[in-house]
């Protein structure tokens, strides 16, 4: 029996969905220690009772899918409006450094996954939900680009792709600190004196803006909401546009979300350049409850049967990848960053970062200078990057991948 749900029906389950998830997560401390997000929890449970009904065949859903669509679009929305290069600039030569060794993980990890794949005789858009979409990017990115793998045939991509972000999430906490050890051992590092713990965020965005942090910290209102509520209106609508464009007159197909992250990380810009301020709290509060129940609605849908018959390759996937991290941690993400204990920090948070998200980057690195000293460029280095930059590059860099391998 087949229990269909319209669109209001779908969000609420949705919802509950996330509720339960939520509850579920503070009750077992080892997924707030991980980091998982509480949709993820809540979709797995729910998933679990979807593979129930596949094996005995007694019951199936189907939902209602455009609300799920237009909340991917709204989010990413959000996204572009965080991808300021005046701010790039201000964060001075560390931030870009890194941004630059953040990218080059991503092309790595994308063109190792889709090798990989070949070798085991699988999809190469299998290999890529094992390679940045889930690893760098998370459970968000997972969760927009897994629907479109498999659109192009990649079966199980979906599945795939939720399983590596939550396998990322455990991974980049585990091995930041041995590897940071390590490097601090063999280079006799010592963290600098006279530093501070680690930063605020609002310290850290007093130093980025120069003082000027009411951007960030204006009152929330039903007017300031509404702003936000108008720019990602304006972005989405906007964008819309773009990728019917791009396939009828370049000849290659876009995710519809990148033409209204395109056009809002442009919004972003001019205002920037005209020095007028936007609600980014607003527009970033927005973004995040989209993003949850998003992906409460998409793993609501995840097929777990699917991983059966990849779990083996999936496995060695992900054990390669991680050791390619931990390598380009060591030998890359260091000499980049200047080779001396903030580099290291800077790799410690690097593993969290690109196996995990930026919050396992802040727990490597709060675990690894709680015990060996301080690292203020590592606290104002990997959150700008994290939050701010990389999600803009990594979608693009995907669409590339995807429309080389299509």
């Amino acid at each position: 029996m087949t229990f269909t749900f319209n669109m209001a029906e779908t969000l609420a389950i949705a919802i509950l969905v996330l509720l339960v998830g939520s509850a579920i997560k503070k009750k077992f401390p080892i997924l707030e220690r991980f980091f998982i997000p509480g949709p993820v929890v809540g979709g797995v449970v729910f998933s679990i009772i979807l593979l129930i009904g596949h094996i005995t065949g007694s019951f199936s859903f189907a939902f209602d899918g455009i609300l799920k669509d237009f909340l991917m679009v709204a989010f990413y929305s959000t996204v572009g409006y965080l991808a300021s290069f005046e701010l790039l600039k201000k964060g001075g030569v560390g931030v870009v450094l890194f941004l630059l060794s953040a990218v080059i993980l991503v092309v790595i990890q994308d063109s190792l996954g889709v090798f990989l794949a070949k070798i085991f005789g699988l999809h190469p858009y299998i290999g890529l939900a094992a390679g940045s979409i889930p690893l760098t990017g998370g459970h968000g990115t997972a969760g927009a680009f897994g629907p479109l793998l498999e659109e192009a045939g990649a079966g199980g991509a979906f599945s795939v792709a939720i399983a590596s972000a939550t396998y990322g999430l455990v991974a980049g906490c585990l091995i930041g600190g041995p590897i940071a050890k390590k490097l601090m051992e063999k280079h006799n590092l010592i963290a600098k004196k006279d530093q501070t713990p680690h930063q605020t965020k609002r310290e850290i965005d007093n130093e980025v803006f120069e003082g000027d942090i009411d951007t960030y910290e204006e009152k929330v209102s039903e007017t300031t909401i509404f702003q936000a509520v108008v720019f990602i209106g304006l972005a989405m609508g906007c964008g819309a546009w773009i990728p019917p464009f791009v396939k009828e007159h370049l000849g290659f197909a876009i995710p519809v979300y990148l033409g209204p992250m395109v056009v809002a990380a442009l919004l972003r810009n001019v205002m920037d350049m005209a020095k007028k301020k936007l609600p980014l709290n607003e527009i970033s509060m927005l973004g995040n409850i989209a993003l949850s129940v998003f992906l409460s609605m998409a793993l609501m849908s995840m097929k777990l049967w699917e991983l059966a018959a990849l779990a083996l390759p999936l496995i060695a996937m992900l054990l390669i990848q991680t050791f390619i991290m931990g390598i380009f941690a060591y030998f890359i993400t260091f000499n980049i960053m200047g080779r001396d204990y903030d580099a290291a920090v800077i790799a410690c948070g690097h593993c969290g970062f690109g196996l995990g998200a930026t919050p396992n980057a802040m727990a490597n690195m709060e675990a690894f200078t709680k015990a060996n000293g301080p690292s203020v460029k590592a606290f104002f280095v990997i959150p700008l990057v994290g939050s701010l930059f990389i999600d803009f590059f990594n979608a693009v860099i995907i669409t590339f991948f995807m429309n080389m391998f299509k």
